[in-house]
């Protein structure tokens, strides 16, 4: 589902309904889940799974604990819900951002003593800096120049300019709704780079999406998006949940089955992050730590943790970036389909 409302082909019929915020958000999916029920009791009785990547670890399990609630409270029409998969969620935003230098130090991209310095001089705060502090500033500064031209959402590949490639996707599209040519892709992928960014896989897919035939196909209302993009940077939405922790604690009390997945270079979401608020929860370890394989070749990492009738999978995606599906489909599609026939991974 394209959500908030914005993204997407997801639109709204009036200015007002395009202002949104991460409850208004999180409302707005609930209800369109109950329409969507009520037009289609057949699937009234299935299992329902809410699932997400990146920003959506603030909604989803917002979601869910309303969908719970809501069960609980008798609520029409019944959501059958069973659990919530996330893939490098964004939680706390004080965990999510504290995690990135030693997690660039657990990489090697910041060497034993500048990371020692800095964990000394900053007393492990790396957000809430005080200008008064010269020394944390300082190594922070030093840290920052490291790290500028790395890739956060996967520091295996090149730090590409999102702004001037974005102006061109946004360039591609009117064209391509002008000219109405397939042809205006080949002149619009930039040639002279010296190496290959990840985001020129997105100009081809916004010139799929703003085909006539394929928004036919997908039942989208004439004339209520312009042009679809990948990424709308013009969305009116406020941010006001700084942590779904205590979300995902609630839920622990819950009967319910999650997964959480993380690929394992991503800068912007980092691996110790998730662990981080993992390990808050205060749930049994049920599994330790061990490696998962596809092809007799470790894929990633996983452990679980249960609490009475909930139990939690977590898992890693070796080599993966911010949204590991991009990078390894198969091993993702493999994880997924694992945990949701019941398989250990």
């Amino acid at each position: 589902m394209d959500a908030p409302v914005g993204t997407g082909f997801s639109y709204s019929t009036t200015t007002e309904g395009y202002h949104s915020d991460d409850y208004k958000s999180v409302a707005d999916l609930y209800e369109f889940l109950g329409k969507w029920l009520l037009d289609h009791p057949d699937f009234a009785t299935n299992n329902l799974y809410i699932g997400g990547d990146s920003y959506s670890g603030i909604p989803v399990p917002m979601l869910v604990q309303k969908i719970s609630d809501g069960t609980k409270a008798g609520n029409y029409p019944f959501m059958n819900i069973r659990g919530y998969v996330l893939g490098n969620p964004k939680t706390d935003t004080f965990i999510d951002d504290n995690a990135r230098i030693p997690h660039a130090y657990g990489l090697t991209l910041i060497s034993p003593e500048v990371y020692e310095a800095t964990k000394e001089s900053c007393n492990g705060d790396y957000v809430n800096v005080n200008a008064s502090n010269e020394a944390c500033v300082s190594d922070i500064q030093t840290i920052d120049a490291l790290l500028s031209k790395i890739n956060l959402l996967n520091i295996l590949e090149p730090s590409c300019s999102a702004v001037s490639l974005e102006s061109s996707k946004i360039e591609l599209n009117r064209r391509f709704l002008k000219d109405n040519s397939k042809d205006v892709i080949l002149s619009s992928v930039p040639r002279s780079s010296a190496y290959w960014c990840r985001d020129y896989t997105y100009v081809p897919l916004g010139v799929w999406a703003n085909m006539k035939e394929v928004q036919e196909a997908l039942n989208v209302r004439n004339e209520t998006v312009e042009f679809w993009t990948h990424c709308n940077s013009s969305l009116d939405y406020t941010n006001l949940v700084t942590s779904s922790v205590e979300y995902h604690l609630n839920l622990t009390s819950v009967g319910l089955r999650a997964l959480i997945y993380s690929g394992d270079h991503d800068l912007s979401i980092p691996t110790l992050a998730t662990q981080e608020w993992l390990a808050s929860l205060n749930i049994t370890l049920d599994s330790s730590w061990r490696g998962w394989s596809i092809d007799g070749q470790t894929a990633g990492y996983v452990k679980k943790y249960t609490n009475n009738d909930f139990s939690l999978t977590y898992a890693t995606i070796k080599g993966a970036g911010h949204i590991a599906p991009e990078y390894k489909p198969k091993e993702c599609y493999t994880m997924v389909d694992r945990w949701f026939a019941y398989y250990p991974l």
